[in-house]
């Protein structure tokens, strides 16, 4: 069972960038897809992006298309998120998320059956 922790919120005004990393132990990182959703006060998980197990295939919301950039590095067993151009309706809660891989990257959270503690972004006007 892999085990996941996220890592590099806090918080940045209004333009700034973070990158959050989702560091996993247990089997082999390289065997699950990884995914980053976002929950704010009141509100579902959302989903923000995923990777699949190689990093080649990469999927986005539309909100974070162009600002964000998902990536991994299997050596390490760590997955990112790269964070650019922030905006106060980025603050959330974010949280990464681990599935197995044969059926590539998903949007939903329900398919992923383990998850961080998350990470509070919280960004200033």
């Amino acid at each position: 069972q892999v085990q996941l922790a996220e890592s590099g919120g806090g918080l940045v005004q209004a333009g700034g960038s973070l990158r959050l990393s989702c560091v996993a132990t247990g089997p082999p990182f390289s065997s699950y897809a990884m995914g980053w959703f976002r929950q704010a006060p009141g509100k579902e998980r959302e989903f923000v992006a995923g990777i699949s197990w190689s990093g080649v295939n990469t999927v986005y919301a539309d909100s974070a298309k162009a600002r964000f950039i998902i990536s991994r590095d299997n050596t390490k067993n760590t997955g990112y998120l790269q964070m650019n151009s922030l905006k106060p309706e980025d603050t959330a809660v974010y949280y990464c998320g681990a599935k197995e891989s044969p059926h590539g990257v998903a949007r939903d959270a329900y398919e992923y059956a383990y998850w961080g503690q998350g990470t509070q972004v919280t960004v200033s006007s």
